[in-house]
């Protein structure tokens, strides 16, 4: 086993990326989103990214980067109509099954902890039964703040009482690891490759996962 669980109390987890492949995420947003953007607007994909690009960089590691009502209401797409359209792409990252499973066993305080729409975790709930495995699936904007703020973990002690010193917290965010490491989290995990279809562009800082065992 990669990760001691033997004095920790809490272990949360990240989805997409962590949990999830985020391939599913990466093919929305690269590939799909843009071809639905060119056809309703009669553009090129080159032409599309060069408006799209901006608007994403404007918004990243807000609220509104993870907002499917957001991006429906900026873009004039129905988001979630869109995601469900590629949907067959939503699936687990290696061993995550048996991580969870194991995880679950082990420890009371068990949590799914994600910057994702309540909306679009129904929908990958739909097609992993992910719920199934956790005491509390908490997302971002039901606290008001993204996982990257560091009002979110303040904001996750007040909902539900944990303590940082005995907590392990896995993400392939650097910039949420950084957070949660600046919020006192001594048991923090990266990603070594959150697409299964491509290398991780960055080497973390923090203790990279190529594998759960």
């Amino acid at each position: 086993m990669k990760i001691d669980l033997s004095n920790i109390k809490s272990v949360f987890l990240d989805m997409d990326g962590t949990i999830l492949d985020l391939h599913f995420d990466n093919y929305f947003w690269l590939t799909h989103l843009p071809k639905v953007y060119s056809s309703q607007n009669g553009i090129s994909n080159d032409d599309t990214m060069k408006i799209l690009q901006p608007i994403f960089d404007k918004h990243q590691a807000t609220l509104n980067w993870y907002c499917v009502n957001f991006w429906s209401e900026e873009l004039s797409i129905d988001i979630m109509k869109h995601k469900t359209e590629v949907a067959q792409k939503i699936g687990y990252r290696p061993q995550a099954q048996a991580f969870i499973e194991h995880c679950q066993k082990q420890v009371m305080d068990f949590r799914l902890i994600t910057n994702g729409h309540r909306e679009v975790l129904n929908l990958k709930t739909k097609y992993t039964q992910i719920d199934k495995y956790f005491s509390d699936l908490v997302c971002s904007h039901e606290l008001n703040a993204p996982k990257e703020d560091i009002e979110f973990w303040y904001n996750l002690q007040k909902q539900k009482p944990f303590n940082p010193k005995t907590t392990v917290f896995i993400d392939d965010s650097e910039a949420v690891l950084d957070t949660a490491n600046e919020y006192g989290i001594q048991h923090l995990y990266s990603i070594a490759k959150p697409d299964s279809t491509k290398q991780r562009d960055t080497i973390s800082k923090y203790r990279m996962l190529e594998t759960f065992f």
